[in-house]
């Protein structure tokens, strides 16, 4: 995986941020789009359709979020 370019970087406490979570938010949706985006290129290289791949991810959030 390729490090963060410096526009994607965490933001530091300094830059009038009120949360962590806020820091974080944008770095983390980009890694979870990249994830997601390797996931179905994998599974269509495999023969799958992008449609099944999609529905399978959508499977795995839920039950990673059940737990």
């Amino acid at each position: 995986m390729s490090s963060a370019a410096p526009d994607e970087s965490v933001v530091p406490p300094d830059k009038h941020i009120l949360t962590v979570q806020e820091a974080l938010e944008p770095l983390y949706q980009k890694l979870e789009q990249d994830v997601e985006t390797r996931l179905v290129e994998a599974a269509v290289e495999a023969g799958w359709s992008p449609y099944d791949a999609l529905n399978a991810i959508d499977q795995l959030k839920r039950h990673s979020a059940i737990e």
